[in-house]
């Protein structure tokens, strides 16, 4: 996530995050699940803008806004991130934070993570604070197991529930299409259909040279979390079906514990393509863009 320092308030994208593949391991005593996964980002995102003010205030608009407004304040996500840094630090001042909502709610591309990401990021700068990352990644945790590797912003082996980060350099360009049926579906729920069932790790032992060989690569995991969402939103078979018929697609999985899906493609030109002619179900969001290794938009 890249600053805009150059303008008198600061500018953070939040971009989707994606699991190219997820095995979960096990499951610890206090209910968390044990993941082994290659997460990257693409070039769709949230904005996030902040600038000074004497208390903490967050304005939402875009396209997803409506389904942010219809939760309690005391559940969104970048308040929670901007109280806990405020503790935390021991700041008094506030911030008005102005969130552009461009991706879906619950949908398994960690928007709500990357919010809290830019939010605790965006608002460190603001507030001319100084924290280490260690520091900064222990506060993402505390809010949700993705926050860290959206603070780290950049193609990367995520293992334990969130907190091991190994850096997945040179990963490989693609286009990236990304595909949700218009329906929320719960975390927590998919992790409960998923069971017991546990997989093993397998990390990347050479770095795929183009968006074939990472598709090659992919082809040979999964994510363990598809069987379960399919039960719960079948759409999501439609989706992944429509996506593996267009033209010049690579792969397609579902990211997280879904409900969107996203297909890997040669470069960004063949993803806008396969996207014009797609067949779409009703209520379905399709948007191409691009596979990132390092995130490096500003808003």
């Amino acid at each position: 996530m890249a600053e805009n320092i150059a303008s008198p308030d600061i500018g953070l994208a939040a971009p989707a995050k994606l699991n190219l593949y997820l095995h979960v391991l096990g499951k610890r005593g206090d209910g968390y699940h044990l993941l082994d996964s290659l997460v990257a980002f693409a070039s769709l995102s949230d904005t996030l803008r902040f600038r000074p003010a004497r208390h903490l205030q967050l304005s939402v608009s875009g396209p997803f806004a409506a389904a942010l407004g219809e939760r309690p304040e005391a559940e969104n996500i970048i308040l929670r991130a901007a109280r806990r840094l405020a503790e935390f630090a021991s700041v008094q001042q506030g911030a008005a934070i102005a969130l552009t909502k461009n991706l879906p709610v619950a949908a398994g591309i960690g928007g709500g993570s990357a919010d809290a990401a830019a939010a605790l990021l965006g608002l460190a700068r603001l507030w001319e604070l100084r924290i280490e990352t260690e520091e900064m990644a222990r506060l993402g945790l505390a809010l949700g197991a993705d926050v860290p590797v959206c603070l780290e912003g950049r193609a990367t082996f995520v293992g334990g529930i969130g907190e091991r980060l190994t850096p997945a350099a040179g990963l490989a360009p693609a286009g990236l299409l990304l595909v949700n049926p218009g329906l929320p579906l719960s975390t927590a729920a998919v992790f409960r259909a998923h069971g017991g069932r546990y997989s093993e790790a397998a990390p990347m032992e050479a770095v795929p040279a183009d968006a074939e060989a990472l598709a090659q690569f992919l082809s040979m995991r999964r994510n363990d979390l598809t069987e379960a969402a399919m039960g719960l939103l079948p759409a999501i078979g439609e989706v992944l079906e429509a996506i593996g018929q267009s033209n010049g697609c690579l792969l397609a999985r579902m990211s997280g514990s879904g409900p969107t899906c996203f297909g890997l493609y040669r470069d960004q030109n063949a993803a806008e393509i396969a996207a014009a002619s797609i067949r779409r179900g009703p209520g379905w969001w399709v948007a191409p863009g691009a596979l990132l290794a390092d995130v490096a938009v500003s808003g």
